[in-house]
């Protein structure tokens, strides 16, 4: 099998602290507002297949359940030799301290799977193997994976990846996956990147922070949703922060709104939801930004999205009666 690595992403600045506890991308995709609820993502386990973690930042420290490596090294040494798999774990779960960052679900757990070395590099053997190692792990009272978060990705379609993915779904397991940042801004040109492009997971796209498609952001016709992607804020190995860009980014912001819905929902309907419910739910919770399907798919990533359009009209509605009236 030929080898996969990180998707082309932008590192845009690197910070000794960070001022700033709610990236900008965890508050225009609404998290706060289940916070506020007490849905913070207790209870639900995320697998990250990336480059690792620092479990020692102390954003992180305490939201790691477990983990494993699938390069070379030590079975159980699933530490970050990169930063990419650290920034991504952060935007999923970063602690709600009121220092730093936080992530969409500040509660969850993540296991920590290593599947891309300190070049970013890796085989599609590893993820295949990570897959089916977070599909069947159990936490020590009997967690589950429910959502599995992919920011990385390769030109090649490997059937046995294929296989190992339609198995995870078919176990209600959501897999989450970068689009790829092989955009040419045209949303008329197809531009596919695996395991993004299956149609069984769910493939992210990425706008700015004015609700913009990203340039870099790929466009075909199994975009699912987007999210926040440029200059994101997140944690960084040795008690550090980044401004990454990238669908890498967006990634992780679906990853643990998945997990945040997951939450409430099985507590609402008092039963574990099939992944097509998942799919359903999180479909629910999107807007248009007037982008193509192509380009957004189902739209932009908004937690009780309909609520939050309805406050933004009367919202705007009463400013326009102030500067009117």
């Amino acid at each position: 099998m030929s080898e996969v690595c990180l998707i082309p992403f932008v590192l845009e600045e690197v910070m000794e602290s960070a001022r700033e506890e709610v990236p900008y991308g965890i508050d225009m995709i609404n998290a706060p507002s289940f916070w506020k609820e007490g849905e913070m993502g207790e209870g639900v386990v995320v697998a990250v297949l990336d480059t690792g973690c620092d479990i020692n930042h102390p954003e992180l420290k305490n939201r790691v359940i477990g983990g494993r490596n699938f390069v070379s090294g030590k079975p159980d040494d699933y530490s970050d030799a990169h930063y990419h798999g650290t920034h991504v774990a952060g935007t999923i779960a970063a602690t709600l301290n009121y220092a730093g960052v936080a992530g969409v679900a500040p509660n969850v757990k993540l296991l920590i799977c290593r599947v891309l070395g300190k070049n970013g590099g890796g085989t599609y053997q590893g993820i295949i193997d990570a897959i089916k190692f977070a599909v069947d792990w159990r936490g020590p009272a009997g967690e589950q994976v429910r959502v599995i978060s992919m920011s990385l990705g390769g030109p090649s379609d490997v059937k046995e990846l294929h296989n190992a993915i339609q198995e995870a779904v078919a176990k209600d397991v959501m897999v989450v996956c970068a689009a790829g940042n092989e955009g040419d801004s045209q949303d008329t040109t197809n531009e596919y990147a695996y395991p993004g492009a299956y149609k069984e997971v769910v493939q992210v796209g990425a706008v700015d922070s004015q609700r913009k498609l990203a340039s870099f952001s790929n466009t075909n016709d199994e975009i699912d949703l987007v999210a926040p992607g440029v200059d994101v804020l997140s944690t960084y190995p040795g008690r550090k922060y980044a401004k990454l860009s990238g669908t890498s980014m967006a990634t992780p912001h679906v990853s643990g709104a998945a997990a945040l819905l997951v939450a409430r929902e099985e507590r609402l309907f008092g039963r574990r939801l099939s992944e097509a419910e998942m799919y359903a739910q999180l479909v629910k919770n999107t807007m248009s930004v007037g982008l193509s399907k192509r380009a957004e798919g189902n739209g932009l990533l908004v937690l009780d999205a309909q609520s939050k359009l309805s406050c933004d009209t009367a919202a705007d509605s009463g400013a326009t009666a102030l500067v009117t009236g």
